[in-house]
């Protein structure tokens, strides 16, 4: 992840996944003001106690909500703060944080309040506001449209009022420990994705600085004598081969995650952060 100053102005364009998840949760609103509102929390918000029998709840509960105001402020922070995310990371990035926020409320929720149904995206909601922050921490957040306050220290105040909230026995019909877990969820992720982008980075780095080394290697064979050896080209060969496999494993990453890598491939970035680290 990169840090700085942004360069932008709240209003931008809808991007398209915060687009499809206003449309889908104002559309699920209005069935339940029509009167199909009991039959939605029944079926579609995560209850720990169901949830073998209606697993989906866990994903479900995100587009539901219990009142207007409940979905008038979640979706608010979506559109204020979605669309700088998802133009920063793309879409399948975006989407794919949303969720994992939302399901880390599920997972906070089940291990300490076990017995409460809950709904609503605010735990992804919360999450896109810690990755904001994250992203651009002293971007000003006019509060009452008024006030302005840096991201940095409003998610703050949000972090530790969800804490306090949640292990302070707060009530209310509020599911606490919900957005607490989208925060925690989210803050793992992003910290866990920046360190893997780092380390991958490096690892590119080595391997271009490694190739540098082999092709003067190469020349100053050719250029100083005719009785250059042939295991020691050979040597050459093999690790030239070894850092393009490198290269396409590393771009197999940047496409479709560290999941997508086989045993084998997994096996050839180890020994080449090994060899990196014992040069």
């Amino acid at each position: 992840m990169s840090y700085g100053a942004p360069r932008f102005a709240f209003g931008l364009p809808l991007t398209p996944w915060v687009k499809r998840l206003l449309i889908a949760n104002t559309a699920v609103f209005l069935l339940s003001v029509m009167g199909l509102g009991r039959f939605l929390v029944e079926w579609f918000a995560f209850t720990p106690s169901q949830f073998l029998i209606r697993p989906w709840g866990a994903v479900t509960y995100m587009f539901v909500h219990g009142d207007f105001w409940h979905l008038f402020v979640n979706m608010l922070v979506l559109f204020f703060f979605g669309p700088p995310l998802e133009g920063k990371w793309g879409s399948r990035e975006f989407i794919k944080y949303f969720v994992i926020c939302g399901l880390g409320g599920v997972a906070l929720s089940f291990i300490f309040a076990p017995g409460s149904s809950i709904i609503g995206a605010s735990a992804a909601t919360y999450g896109l506001m810690l990755a904001f922050a994250l992203n651009w921490p002293d971007s000003p957040i006019y509060i009452w449209g008024i006030f302005p306050v840096k991201a940095k220290w409003l998610v703050t105040f949000f972090f530790i009022m969800a804490f306090l909230s949640a292990f302070g026995g707060a009530g209310g019909g509020i599911a606490h420990f919900a957005h607490l877990g989208g925060l925690l969820t989210g803050l793992i992720y992003l910290k866990s994705d920046w360190r893997l982008a780092q380390k991958l980075d490096r690892l590119r780095e080595a391997a271009r600085v490694r190739r540098f080394a082999i092709v003067s290697r190469e020349n100053g064979e050719e250029e100083g004598s005719d009785d250059a050896s042939g295991p020691s080209r050979r040597s050459l060969r093999k690790e030239e081969a070894l850092l393009d496999e490198v290269d396409r494993i590393l771009d197999k990453i940047s496409e479709r995650g560290m999941a997508s890598l086989t045993d084998e491939e997994r096996r050839v970035l180890d020994e080449v952060s090994k060899q990196r680290r014992s040069n």
